[in-house]
């Protein structure tokens, strides 16, 4: 299993056990939640993700993938989708932690993870129970606990008024990307609930959560390169390298590693931001040059 679903997973199930254990405590049940920031913060300056058209690839969209002893299909096209049934959300615990498609979680982004739809794809999930709406992008997989749909950021979860609660009834709704976002039924019953959550910072009250660089999401590790390719020959290295530098500022080097093989490898990076990195990687092939992939270094 991938090691990235096999810890969300992991995680899923101890927060279910717990929730059960504590249930026998009471008479009505009591759910484990995940933890967000220290104290108060006003998350009304994070934009929502704005959707555009992403090269599909096959981070993240592996298919079929079992979890927890069952298996999960990944659509082939999000087109016209939509689905009713309980939000989530994930918080401190996965901060800072790599997503199904390699990007770095963060709980302040307007990002979601989806145990179906492909990666990336752009959701608006309204709360039913007062009208609120957010657009976030998906680029995560789960959750794999407690019959919910969808698990969204702390950022997400707050503007739609349901932090506290832990989860909420939702609609989730694929956007098309340039397509127009007309108000939803809900809203339209609930034409004065702010689409944004309300808070107390306007009078200084509490501090605003740090945004992240892209509320969509797309930062990656720091250790993150393209290779674009492995030679046997240093010249034919040195002439991969030297085509791929006019193409791009991001540095390009040879890596030979001596105690493996004897093999150039051409990598380009660092590359902390994945949309970037995905329009290298086009901009390469539709010059004919080798197919790059994602390395670790």
């Amino acid at each position: 299993m991938n090691p990235v679903l096999l810890q969300r997973a992991k995680q899923a199930s101890f927060l279910a056990l717990s929730a059960l254990l504590l249930s026998a405590c009471g008479s009505s049940p009591i759910v484990v939640k995940d933890s967000g920031p220290r104290g108060p913060v006003d998350v009304s300056h994070i934009p929502d993700a704005v959707p555009r058209v992403e090269q599909r690839t096959k981070a993240g969209n592996k298919s079929p993938y079992t979890v927890l002893g069952k298996t999960y299909y990944v659509m082939p096209s999000a087109e016209g989708f939509r689905q009713e049934g309980d939000a989530s959300w994930y918080g401190r615990k996965f901060h800072g932690r790599r997503t199904s498609n390699g990007e770095v979680y963060d709980m302040y982004g307007m990002t979601a993870a989806h145990k179906t739809l492909p990666i990336p794809s752009y959701v608006r999930v309204t709360n039913k129970r007062n009208g609120r709406s957010v657009v976030v992008r998906v680029n995560d997989r789960g959750p794999f606990h407690g019959g919910r749909i969808i698990d969204l950021t702390y950022t997400a979860a707050s503007k739609l008024g349901f932090v506290n609660q832990g989860t909420a009834p939702v609609t989730v709704e694929v956007i098309t990307p340039g397509q127009t976002l007309a108000a939803t039924p809900a809203q339209s019953r609930f034409p004065s609930t702010p689409a944004q959550t309300v808070t107390a910072s306007a009078q200084g009250a509490i501090p605003k959560a740090p945004a992240p660089k892209q509320s969509a999401g797309y930062q990656l590790p720091d250790n993150t390169f393209l290779q674009a390719g492995a030679f046997s020959s240093a010249n034919a290295a040195a002439k991969v390298v030297d085509q791929i530098a006019q193409l791009t500022h991001y540095p390009v080097n040879i890596r030979q590693a001596p105690e493996r093989d004897q093999l150039y490898r051409v990598r380009i990076g660092p590359i902390s931001d994945n949309w970037e990195l995905l329009q290298l990687r086009e901009l390469l092939q539709k010059n004919r040059l080798p197919t790059p992939h994602v390395v670790y270094d």
